[in-house]
């Protein structure tokens, strides 16, 4: 086959000079186009976690339960527990690059006899903690967004319905930019790789040059609970929970493994050495942000805890709210990043059998899944309304996210970990050789003991404004997973789909060779 002329699904046929496309009968399921380079992805996984603007919404809850030392100390416990949980999904998106990641994997690496029913309740649990994933960076977005717009008119209270529209808005703009424009978005998403390092910069030379300073005993060694737990125990490890929401999602990238060049090398390496480095940036900054607090009260009782800190370092609204703007562009990339990613997972699952085969159509026009961009989008629109009745009822939405991801990784991992000690593990490009087994188990671990702490209620006594609804919310899903499977999926679900997963591990490693 010659360098110019490749065919690059089933029978998709691409000539590379002139892009003329022919589709074959069996290829409008596939036929998506390879236009992340490592580079572009690199970025992508960086901005996406944004890890240090995550610790910037979560600061002030910190002085809940932990107080500054536990999420100082707490990277300690919870970085080394990451890598490991990327690591192994790294090493599993090097065997399988296909966008179904978590289900995918499992399909591959679970016991054969149960494999069937443990990927259809991976699959289900991962989707819908995409989607809830989605509803919460959107939900941010608009947050910041109209906090920005509230610093600026003191007067002004913002409306439930009002935030509801903004994240309308934003949902709706990066659908189309997803549709129409998605040949843009690996260069948007290596821009905001780079913004995301020098904001990082930037706000780390404004808050050391005027920000007021706490001392090395309040940053290092200060405990609260203000939460009501009276165990330091209980209270430190709900402050460790806190760190989490600025490294779950990492496997954002590997939804996108089929429009990825090179993808065997490619996703495993930004997966890993974006967490890394996020990793860095987002310790250095929780200890500049703990330094340069200012006023402890006003932080807690911020809608938005980084307003308040560049208040009382800026002592000005206009610089103040410059910053938060330029932050808020990162935060709009990834929720670009996240309609991306849910739109593949969708489009997977769809083809998988699972979600109806409507969901799996690829554009031959467009060269994306468009029905797959718009089913999560208009789910979580759906979702929004619930803020018209109260907050809390669109957070019980949202507290899915991160205890669903670490389900699918907990998941997942036991899975590579029970192929691995019954020999059933093939050495991938990205590989962890002889460490395979201690990381993984470390990983399930890890994820097993912060999963018991991400459904604690994080404040006493337990009313309805203020339960953790992780748990609940997740046995819905569990309970309309299982249910499913024995009304319909146990005797129609064959599993995934062979035929698609050949045409697209094929095309994978054409293009590496080419």
């Amino acid at each position: 086959m010659s360098a110019y002329e490749m065919k690059p699904m089933g029978s998709v046929e691409v000539n590379r000079v002139d892009g003329n496309v022919k589709y074959g009968a069996k290829d409008s399921q596939t036929g998506v186009r390879r236009i992340f380079s490592f580079t572009q992805m690199y970025f992508f996984a960086l901005s996406y976690m944004s890890s240090w603007e995550a610790m910037a919404t979560n600061i002030g809850l910190v002085f809940y339960n932990g107080g500054p030392r536990a999420i100082v100390w707490g990277f300690f416990i919870v970085i080394p527990g990451v890598l490991c949980q990327v690591a192994s999904l790294a090493e599993m998106a090097s065997m399988f690059p296909i966008a179904g990641v978590q289900y995918h994997f499992t399909w591959e690496l679970a016991p054969p006899r149960h494999r069937r029913f443990i990927t259809w309740m991976q699959g289900w649990i991962t989707w819908f903690s995409w989607v809830a994933l989605l509803a919460g960076i959107t939900n941010i977005a608009a947050n910041v967004t109209t906090t920005i717009v509230a610093a600026s008119y003191p007067g002004y209270t913002v409306q439930s319905w009002q935030t509801i529209l903004v994240m309308y808005a934003y949902l709706i703009v990066l659908g189309l930019l997803n549709m129409y424009g998605f040949f843009l978005i690996p260069w948007i998403e290596f821009l905001a790789g780079l913004l995301h390092i020098i904001l990082w910069i930037v706000f780390a030379a404004v808050l050391l040059t005027l920000a007021p300073r706490h001392s090395s005993h309040f940053v290092w060694l200060e405990k609260a609970n203000l939460s009501g737990w009276e165990s330091d125990f209980v209270s430190f490890n709900l402050g460790l929970v806190l760190i989490t929401w600025g490294f779950v999602g990492f496997d954002a990238v590997a939804h996108i493994s089929e429009e990825t060049r090179k993808a065997r090398s490619t996703i495993p390496r930004t997966m890993f050495w974006s967490i890394s480095l996020n990793a860095a940036l987002a310790f250095g900054m929780v200890l500049i942000f703990l330094y340069c607090l200012g006023d402890v009260s006003d932080v807690t009782t911020a809608s938005y805890p980084l307003m308040a800190i560049c208040l009382a370092a800026t002592k000005s609204v206009a610089g103040a709210s410059a910053m938060v703007g330029a932050l808020l562009c990162t935060v709009i990339s990834a929720t670009l990043g996240s309609v991306a990613s849910v739109s593949r997972l969708t489009w997977a699952w769809a083809r998988d059998g699972a979600l109806p085969s409507y969901f799996a159509y690829v554009s031959p026009r467009y060269r994306i899944p468009l029905r797959s961009v718009w089913l999560p989008i208009v789910l979580v629109m759906l979702l929004s309304l619930l803020n018209l009745a109260n907050y809390t009822a669109f957070s019980v939405i949202i507290s899915l996210s991160t205890f669903g991801l670490y389900q699918s990784y907990f998941i997942a991992i036991a899975c590579m970990l029970q192929a691995r000690l019954s020999g059933r593990i093939e050495t991938a490009p990205w590989s962890l050789g002889r460490w395979g087994i201690p990381i993984n188990a470390f990983a399930m671990l890890f994820s097993a003991w912060l999963g018991i702490f991400m459904v604690f209620p994080s404040y006493l006594p337990i009313t309805a404004d203020y339960m953790n609804y992780a748990l609940p919310i997740n046995v819905f899903i569990w309970i309309f997973a299982i249910v499913l499977w024995f009304a319909w999926g146990k005797n129609n679900w064959k599993g995934l789909n062979n035929e698609i997963i050949e045409k697209v591990v094929a095309d994978g490693d054409r293009d590496t060779k080419d």
